[in-house]
């Protein structure tokens, strides 16, 4: 009896046991996907051959930042989140503007949980295969899967699908994002574990959700001189989707340009100084807005210039742009160029057509057969065209506005919106840092930074240069708009992007085709300052008639 009893003990402790080891959370987690580090010596071999010589590389992944430990704290969310449920949303959430996402939302075909999910199972799928990631993701937020969850606790029959409601967007890591740090890519910052930026909390506000933040070029690329663009020591390489280790993703917003292209997410933010959106946007065929200095805070944001910084946001379509640029106003007293302006109409925008418009466009660009051919389409659609032909103008001492600035802004930041365990304070005390480990630190040198201490420009003499660069800069532009009543100025990707910074003009850049290699351009609309409404109704109005922008083909 006694045997009996203990024979089916045993029986029911092996059962048990055998029960325990199949349960799904084990089975989940032993599909859980893991990075893994490679030799990277044969794609940096490659990169030789390449023609531009800044995407002659030196390394590819960040030798710092394990990118397992990105999506670490969201393993058990995902581990319930199959390659099947995956598939099923593709249709759903792929290449779609928000509008679209959110009347699926509306009518009970996704969820927000559902939309998040998508995009960190997408992110965790390219950015663990070494022959696809784009080192794109620096940070992913702990919270968001949770913060999701509760969005879709309430009625959503009222939600506006014009809004940043529950929409997944990514900051590029120079913006301050509570519960992730802001390192703008450098080591010296990988601790900056920061209160909010002014716009991340317009964002908030809104009940948009940050999914994460983005690679970026290291101190916005104003630190190393001739070196990859999309380069930071935390991040390591940014690459293009459209060409891997073959184009250049564009600086400094480099991982947002390339998040965006990629469908990591639904939209992106990021800053310029002089092209560092209007670059990658163009570079990654998306959509990007440089708008006019002020319209957006930049309170914790790491700065380069408080002359020239703005944030905007990079999107795959316009009208997407505009809500993120509605979700983004607001005037905040602690920006002293901060303004007051109205939102953007979205009907105006969407009602607009290219009937009787004026455009100028640059003679010596028709020799570019995408640009020749926009400018066709735009003819072919009822618009007036002028052809200009633009005296070569430099733009003296435009270094130096970077250079003064960056000295007295970024201590500034360091002091008002750094956290408290950041121990720099200086650009002096930066370059000393880097100086104790410059293989890691500083692989392609830091001359631009070393450039910083080295300029004796007086505040006065930078007073002068500011002055006579805006109205050369203005006068550039304003002598072929006024003349010609023009509503824009067509260029290409960010060839006038130094033009319109000084000149404190906006510009928004849109997907106009692809070189025969692939390689994305974009046509860029430039007008006069405040006109962010006008540009964007003019943009969305070539975007309707060219629908140029395709997704990479490799990422679909």
């Amino acid at each position: 009896m006694m045997y009996r009893i203990i024979s089916v003990l045993i029986t029911i402790s092996l059962f048990s046991s055998c029960k325990k080891e199949t349960t799904p959370e084990l089975i989940a987690k032993q599909h859980r996907v893991t990075w893994k580090p490679y030799d990277e010596l044969e794609d940096l071999k490659a990169t030789l051959d390449l023609e531009q010589s800044r995407m002659h590389l030196k390394l590819v992944n960040s030798k710092v930042l394990d990118k397992n430990k990105i999506w670490k704290s969201l393993e058990s969310e995902l581990d319930y989140f199959s390659e099947e449920d995956y598939n099923t949303l593709k249709p759903l959430i792929l290449e779609k503007d928000i509008s679209s996402l959110q009347t699926s939302i509306k009518q009970g075909e996704l969820t927000y949980e559902k939309l998040v999910l998508f995009y960190l199972y997408r992110i965790r799928k390219y950015e663990s295969d070494n022959k696809l990631s784009l080192n794109s993701i620096i940070a992913l937020n702990p919270l968001v899967v949770k913060q999701a969850r509760e969005f879709d606790k309430n009625d959503k029959s009222n939600i506006d699908i014009h809004s940043v409601y529950g929409i997944p967007i990514l900051l590029k890591d120079n913006i301050n994002a509570k519960g992730m740090p802001t390192t703008a890519g450098a080591i010296v910052l990988q601790n900056n574990n920061a209160e909010n930026a002014f716009i991340t909390n317009r964002l908030l506000e809104k009940k948009a959700l940050l999914l994460g933040k983005t690679n970026l070029s290291e101190w916005a690329y104003f630190f190393c001189s001739g070196c990859p663009v999309e380069y930071s020591a935390v991040g390591g390489q940014t690459m293009n989707p459209y060409g891997r280790m073959v184009f250049e993703s564009g600086g400094s917003s480099s991982g947002s340009g390339a998040v965006v292209a990629a469908n990591f997410c639904v939209a992106a933010i990021g800053t310029e100084t002089s092209g560092s959106i209007l670059s990658p946007s163009s570079q990654n065929s998306v959509v990007g807005l440089k708008p006019t200095i002020g319209v957006f805070s930049r309170s914790g944001i790491v700065p380069i210039s408080s002359t020239l910084d703005t944030p905007g946001p990079m999107t795959k379509s316009v009208i997407d742009n505009a809500i993120l640029y509605n979700a983004f106003l607001g005037k905040d007293t602690s920006d002293s160029a901060s303004v007051q302006v109205k939102t953007v109409s979205l009907s105006e925008i969407t009602n607009t057509n290219l009937v009787g418009k004026k455009f100028g466009v640059l003679k010596a660009y028709l020799k570019d057969s995408l640009y020749a051919g926009a400018v066709k389409n735009i003819k072919n659609s009822g618009a007036e065209i002028f052809e200009l032909e633009p005296k070569n103008t430099d733009l003296p001492g435009f270094l130096t506005i970077l250079n003064i600035d960056m000295k007295h802004d970024l201590p500034q930041y360091i002091a008002n919106y750094a956290s408290d365990s950041i121990a720099i304070k200086t650009i002096e005390d930066i370059i000393t840092f880097n100086q104790q480990d410059s293989l890691i630190r500083m692989p392609y040198g830091q001359a631009l930074l070393e450039g910083i201490m080295s300029d004796s420009t007086t505040t006065k003499e930078l007073k002068t240069i500011k002055e006579n660069l805006k109205s050369v800069s203005r006068n550039y532009f304003d002598t072929h708009l006024d003349k010609h009543n023009l509503d824009a100025i067509l260029s290409i990707n960010n060839y006038h992007a130094g033009y319109a910074a000084v000149a404190k003009y906006p510009a928004v850049t849109v997907p106009m085709g692809y070189t025969d290699k692939g390689e994305p351009k974009s046509l860029t609309f430039i007008a006069k300052s405040f006109s962010e409404n006008k540009l964007l109704a003019l943009a969305f109005a070539y975007e309707r008639i060219s629908k140029e922008r395709r997704a990479p083909l490799k990422y679909n």
